[in-house]
């Protein structure tokens, strides 16, 4: 809506309720407040297609509310489950101390900021481009798949298959409970974080860890240009089959498994694998008779 001269005028729809099939479908510059998207009509697609929209308070049960959205702020809100598929085909979105409880919440979404966000959402973040994230909580399977440019800062992580297929991405300071995650990852860093869980990083390329707690079994398999700086290992066991790595790790690991190339440091190692004639990595255990033992692994052990 734009005045005399060309402003824009914002128009404000407060303590409202709407129900209706897009029942704000095409809106330009308005502010919500206090609103639901509730109702017995259980309309969909309440705001799809608008622009320079302010969201503040409001609560959404009704499916798909923002696609093909931009310019959009949602702050101190609630999505809840019922509220599936939330932000689809959306751009220069920021999500604000709110509640994103419905499964697909974010798709094919590019230029997002979220900060103190509560997410419990199956298969969030599919094919996001751009995408900050910082003091959120998430809770979810298949996380973050497919997308690329991706910057966290202190994001708590439960869930399954996050971050498979990623790339040019950064996480630092974050914590993951996951499993099968970063496989296929491209051009990725994750630094100062703890990652727990089963088959870390699988086939992924230039990823590197720094200052990292990596823990869980069979870690970091069949990786090109892997790089571990100063991380810790617990209960890794089979780990680096496969992976052209260049390591350097601060605590004993419990085995390593015919790494295909490069250079590992480790204090001690309860086991070294070492039965594929084609693994040529170097590894260097301080615990050895000789300090920095160095060889191939025929003669490692």
């Amino acid at each position: 809506m734009k005045g005399t001269g060309g402003v824009d005028i914002v128009k404000t729809l407060e303590d409202q309720t709407f129900d209706r099939e897009r029942a704000l479908y095409g809106s330009r510059s308005v502010t919500l407040k206090n609103c639901a998207f509730d109702g017995p009509a259980d309309g969909e697609s309440a705001l799809k297609e608008s622009r320079d929209i302010q969201v503040s308070n409001c609560f959404f049960n009704l499916r798909y509310p923002f696609w093909h959205d931009e310019g959009l702020t949602i702050a101190d809100s609630e999505m809840t489950e019922f509220c599936r598929a939330a932000l689809w085909y959306s751009k220069d979105v920021e999500i604000i101390n709110t509640k994103l409880h419905g499964i697909k919440a974010l798709r094919e979404c590019s230029r997002v900021k979220m900060q103190g966000c509560d997410v419990i959402s199956p298969e969030f973040g599919w094919s996001v481009q751009d995408i900050r994230m910082e003091d959120c909580s998430v809770q979810g399977e298949y996380f973050m798949m497919r997308s690329d440019h991706l910057d966290f800062r202190n994001v708590g992580l439960n869930g399954k298959y996050s971050f498979q297929y990623i790339q040019d991405s950064l996480f630092e300071d974050c914590h993951f409970d996951t499993k099968d995650a970063f496989w296929h990852a491209r051009n990725v860093t994750v630094r100062n974080c703890v990652v727990k869980g089963e088959y870390l990083a699988w086939y992924c390329e230039n990823v590197t860890f720094e200052n990292c707690r990596i823990i869980g079994t069979q870690p970091l398999c069949y990786c090109k240009n892997l790089k571990l700086i100063d991380c810790e290992m617990i209960d890794a066991d089979l780990s680096f089959e496969k992976s052209d790595v260049e390591a350097t790790i601060t605590a004993p690991i419990v085995s390593i498994k015919n790494p295909l190339s490069g250079h590992i440091y480790v204090p001690d190692a309860e086991e070294i694998i070492c039965d594929d004639q084609g693994s040529k990595a170097e590894i260097f255990v301080k615990s050895k008779a000789r300090s920095n033992f160095a060889g191939d692994l025929g003669s490692a052990v």
